[in-house]
C-alpha cells in the first residue's frame, strides 16, 4: 500500500533537497556528520598522508597474506575530472581459503566478503583507517562456523590495520 503525505508532508519530507538546490550545500561532505551506525567498528586515526597510509594498507595486507580484493576511490574518480576532494579509499580484502569456509557454511553471508577498510583525508592532512569487525559482519547469520572463522579474521585484520597505521 502507498503512503499518502499530502502537500504539507511532501514539503517537509522535501525540505532538505529544496534547501541544498536553493541555497548550495552548506555542508561539505567532508564536515558531515562522522559518526558510525554499526557496532564493531574500529576508527584508528593516525598521523599518515592520505598517500602514505594507502601504501602502507596496500603492503600490511600483503604481509599479513591477505589479498586485496577491491578497489575503489570517490576522491580517485574525481581527480580524474579535474575536481579535488578530500582521500578517500574503500578496500575490500579477502582471501579464497576463507571465501570457501564463509560459503560452506552460510552461501547469504557471501554477500558481506570481501570485508572492507575505508581510508578517509582529514582536513589537517592526517588520515583515518575504519574497518568493521568480521566478528560484527558475519553476527547476524547466527552460524557456529562462521562466528569461529571471524574470530580468526578479526585478529589478520586488526593485525592489518596496525601494520597500516603504525
Amino acid at each position: 500500500m502507498r503512503r499518502r503525505y499530502g502537500l504539507i508532508g511532501f514539503i517537509l519530507k522535501s525540505l532538505p533537497l529544496l534547501t541544498m538546490v536553493l541555497f548550495g550545500s552548506v555542508v561539505s561532505l567532508a564536515q558531515a556528520d562522522q559518526g558510525y551506525p554499526y557496532e564493531g567498528m574500529v576508527v584508528i586515526k593516525t598521523e599518515k598522508s592520505f598517500k602514505a597510509l594507502a601504501d602502507d594498507l596496500k603492503t600490511s595486507i600483503k604481509t599479513n597474506k591477505m589479498g586485496l580484493v577491491t578497489r575503489a576511490s570517490a576522491s580517485g574518480g574525481a581527480a580524474k575530472a579535474g575536481i579535488t576532494i578530500p582521500g578517500n579509499l574503500v578496500v575490500g580484502v579477502y582471501r579464497n581459503d576463507f571465501a570457501r569456509r564463509m560459503l560452506a557454511a552460510s552461501v547469504p553471508a557471501g554477500i558481506e566478503a570481501p570485508i572492507r577498510f575505508y581510508l578517509t583525508e582529514s582536513s589537517d592532512g592526517t588520515s583515518v583507517l575504519t574497518y568493521r569487525k568480521p566478528t560484527a559482519v558475519f553476527a547476524p547469520y547466527n552460524s557456529d562456523d562462521l562466528d569461529v572463522m571471524a574470530k580468526e579474521l578479526d585478529g589478520i585484520f586488526e593485525a592489518i590495520a596496525k601494520g597500516a597505521a603504525q
